[in-house]
């Protein structure tokens, strides 16, 4: 649950994540982590770039999805990578206010720095030790919804 900068004091929802990752044993890992909570958030999941960009801008079987408060974005995808999710996103009006925390395996300083050049809200890279794993997502989830103040969603 959070509070969004338009919202009243004492009025919370519940924060919206999408993960886009073709990785199902990431995916599930992830949707473990950020679910094991007493106030858990809403989890959707698409699996490469190309399906992020219809869930985004609600084309075709996603004409009613919800807006995502954050968004868990991996970087080497099949048909559109994160590279290019990121940067479509970051220059769309509509889009570019929407959290990105990239969350992937590369360690690699050119897929950082292009992150943060094409504007990466963070760059997270995937721990290999399931504690550790689990403990990255859970400090993501929990800065966003209870630290970080998100801009309220005038699509909803």
């Amino acid at each position: 649950m959070f509070r969004d900068a338009e919202g009243d004091p004492g009025s919370v929802r519940v924060l919206d994540v999408l993960i886009v990752d073709d990785d199902a044993a990431d995916t599930l890992m992830i949707e473990e982590a950020l679910l094991d909570t007493p106030q858990p958030p809403a989890v959707h999941h698409v699996a490469d770039g190309a399906e992020a960009m219809q869930y985004l801008r609600r084309q075709g079987v996603y004409r009613s999805a919800p807006r995502p408060d954050l968004i868990l974005l991996d970087l080497n995808m099949p048909r559109m990578s994160g590279h290019e999710v990121l940067a479509e996103v970051k220059s769309d009006a509509d889009l570019k206010r929407i959290p990105i925390v990239v969350l992937t395996t590369s360690r690699a300083m050119h897929d950082v720095t292009a992150s943060y050049v094409n504007h990466a809200n963070a760059y997270v890279t995937k721990p290999m030790d399931l504690d550790a794993f689990e403990t990255a997502v859970r400090t993501i989830r929990r800065f966003y919804s209870d630290v970080a103040v998100l801009p309220a969603d005038s699509s909803r």
